[in-house]
């Protein structure tokens, strides 16, 4: 990608100048602003002449400004190197979700909501939705129930549930585990890997964070090493364990509250799905069709194992653990397929493939990307400082604009966040940091959205390079960024990612298959030695024998990727459904006192043997008690709850949706352009279901979906 020359930004970007006192001062003066809003609306109105623009527009109009800063001041946790500035980001998130439990439960504004809703005022299509998801919400925030001790403890428990959710997370974020090993127990983990631990008396500091964990998992020859790698990762923030059980207490006994029989059909009730017993059914069908693929998979791979161990002298247990799997998985593709991952990364160093990366939504989406570095930075920045326009010096920074065929207006801003770091979140994800939105005056208010991974630093001999699945993971994420940024929304309620949990993970699953075809792979491609002279050394110092490596990735290695895409697919999707049926399992007891009793760990444990059929160290007679990967998962206690089916739900409309219109041509700019203006634009603003329908022109299907896999 050809760097765009710079060119202002009609708006500022936003500033990350919070200190530990500040966030918390400014979340309290932000919610008493918030408070008075709705207390105003309140003195002036009463029921008879409450309307739309008097009560929900006021409502809206703060909720948007609000959201300017409410987000970045929750923000800092994930990412800030201050363990103070993290602390006042939680504490700022509590205050908030206290002040939203409290405002989302008040009954003079909902008599005035409910007063315009009885009123059948004639609104626009946004404007109606808004007014029938806040109704709705109050409604769902309990007050339906009579006032008194049900409200009452109601209200306790959605307090109580979002101090569990903080604190689970935050407990994710600080974790700071790992395990000493020998340099022979690391045996076949790359030297790059080995080369960044830190390193005492001999002996190498393994954390759990994803670059050191799953090159671990996928290369360590010493099987032990890979089962305590395993083990312990499972049971990494065990202090999250009675958290988790406190919290599928709560959202039951909150669910039988508000009159529903389980936490799962409260939630599901208003997704693309409607009812818990579709969602049960969609998992069960998808696990009758996946389980013979999963069996047959594990068999091949065994015969794979039992070759590998019997090689070495040792003998074989007739068993195949999940420790095993991601090494034999890889190895799989290396003897089967004649693929290796470590060369296959050689030609995605980090900075060219976000380049390519961009170029691709460019070019598909009628987008461009202007990285803003330097004295660029102070141009932009409200203070005049770069400095203040991130949040960590390795933070990368884009201004978003149409390109010509779009208009060349201004479109938002993206940053980019790339490396681990102690307490900053760890995993990839996509982070919201300010909304767009109409604002009162009718002018647009222009998002702002980051991208926040953990892929390996580089060192002095190479720049970062991914393997293909991060290559995935980025585009994913990358995908939400930019539904983020694209979208065009009235609210900021409606705005970008902000749909259903079961449609949200569908524009981003969709363009992962621009991953998998082979124009997209040569154009994302470039060998890392080709960027520099010392690169180039550092190669041949390595690789004496080997013939200069070709500028991008060879037709024979695409051949050979390509032929990966569904290794092992069976196993990859009934993973997915363990996730899936465990999360629905613990939302739908058949009482509350079957909630009390059950035992989630060894739950958790059987469902994923029963599904998957992989070997634990139940087998080895520790019990189905011996991990809690629950207490890892932060997606089932905040946003996924009683909803992890969604990245399920969701690959079958993104297959459907890339099958119909993409696959003959990926780069079709006109379908791009439809693509972006018919799902992207639309975010939450509509039915999601009427978003997939008005784009694929019928209901979607799950033919593509199974096709994919060879199931159809």
């Amino acid at each position: 990608m050809a760097p765009h020359k710079f060119k202002q930004p009609p708006q500022a970007p936003p500033l990350f100048t919070g200190t530990p006192e500040s966030v918390v001062k400014d979340t309290k003066e932000m919610l008493a602003k918030a408070k008075k809003v709705t207390d105003d609306i309140v003195a002036k109105t009463s029921e008879k002449d409450a309307s739309f623009k008097n009560v929900l527009l006021p409502m809206a109009h703060d909720e948007n400004l609000q959201t300017l800063s409410a987000h970045i001041l929750g923000f800092y946790q994930s990412v800030s190197t201050d363990q103070a500035l993290r602390d006042a980001s939680t504490e700022a998130e509590k205050l908030m979700d206290e002040y939203s439990i409290d405002a989302s439960m008040r009954e003079d504004v909902f008599r005035l909501v409910d007063a315009v809703s009885k009123q059948g005022e004639k609104l626009d299509a946004e404007s109606q939705r808004l007014l029938e998801k806040e109704h709705k919400s109050y409604i769902r925030n309990g007050l339906n129930l009579p006032a008194g001790p049900k409200r009452d403890r109601f209200k306790e428990i959605k307090m109580r549930l979002s101090q569990l959710s903080i604190e689970f997370n935050k407990n994710l974020n600080e974790e700071k585990g790992g395990i000493w090993f020998t340099k022979e127990e690391l045996d076949g983990v790359p030297d790059d890997v080995v080369d960044l631990l830190k390193k005492e008396d001999g002996k190498y500091w393994l954390t759990f964070k994803y670059p050191d964990l799953f090159p671990t998992l996928k290369y360590a020859k010493n099987t032990e090493t890979r089962r305590k790698v395993f083990v312990a990762n499972e049971n990494k923030v065990n202090q999250n364990v009675p958290l988790f059980k406190e919290a599928m207490l709560l959202r039951d006994e909150m669910a039988r509250l508000l009159g529903y029989e389980t936490f799962a059909e409260f939630v599901i009730e208003d997704k693309m799905m409607k009812s818990a017993k579709k969602v049960d059914e969609f998992l069960a069908g998808l696990r009758s069709r996946l389980a013979d693929g999963g069996l047959d998979e594990i068999k091949t791979l065994k015969a794979l194992k039992r070759k590998d161990v019997e090689s070495r002298g040792e003998k074989f247990d007739d068993r195949y653990f999940l420790w095993d799997h991601r090494f034999y998985d890889r190895m799989m593709q290396e003897q089967d397929y004649q693929l290796d991952q470590n060369l296959i990364s050689e030609y995605f160093p980090l900075q060219t493939t976000i380049e390519g990366m961009l170029k691709i939504f460019e070019e598909l989406f009628g987008l461009m990307f202007v990285e803003v570095t330097g004295k660029d930075r102070d141009s932009i920045s409200p203070t005049g400082k770069g400095d203040d326009i991130v949040w960590h010096e390795e933070t990368q920074v884009f201004s978003v604009w149409d390109g010509e065929g779009e208009g060349s207006g201004f479109v938002g801003y993206l940053y980019l966040d790339l490396f681990p770091r102690q307490g900053k979140y760890g995993h990839a994800a996509n982070f919201n940091l300010q909304p767009g939105f109409i604002t009162e005056n009718g002018t647009r208010r222009y998002p702002a959205t980051a991208l926040v991974c953990n892929f390996s630093k580089p060192t002095a001999k190479k720049p970062s390079l991914l393997k293909h699945d991060e290559v995935t993971t980025l585009f994913h994420e990358l995908g939400h960024g930019i539904h983020d940024l694209v979208s065009r929304t009235t609210y900021s309620r409606f705005h970008g990612t902000s749909t259903v949990r079961d449609f949200v993970e569908a524009p981003s699953q969709m363009l992962e298959n621009w991953c998998w075809t082979p124009s997209q792979l040569k154009a994302l491609s470039k060998h890392y030695s080709t960027l520099s002279d010392d690169y180039y050394k550092a190669w041949k110092d390595s690789n004496s024998a080997a013939d200069k490596p070709e500028e991008t990735l060879p037709d024979d290695l695409i051949e050979k990727l390509l032929k990966t895409k569904n290794l092992n697919g069976a196993l990859f999707n009934l993973r997915q459904l363990h996730f899936g049926t465990f999360d629905m399992t613990v939302h739908e007891p058949k009482s509350h006192e079957d909630i009390e009793k059950l035992q989630i760990s060894e739950l958790y444990n059987h469902l994923r043997k029963d599904i998957s059929k992989l070997d634990g160290p139940e087998v080895l007679g520790e019990g189905d008690g011996w991990g809690n990967g629950q207490a890892t998962f932060g997606h089932l206690m905040g946003g996924y709850q009683a909803g992890y089916y969604g990245y399920l739900s969701s690959q079958v409309y993104s297959t459907d949706m890339f099958y119909s219109v993409f696959k003959a041509d990926p780069m079709n700019h006109k379908e791009g352009r439809r693509y972006r203006h018919t799902v992207l634009e639309k975010g939450g603003s509509q039915d999601e279901m009427k978003t997939l329908v008005d784009f694929l022109g019928r209901e979607p299907s799950s033919k593509a979906f199974y096709e994919d896999l060879g199931l159809e």
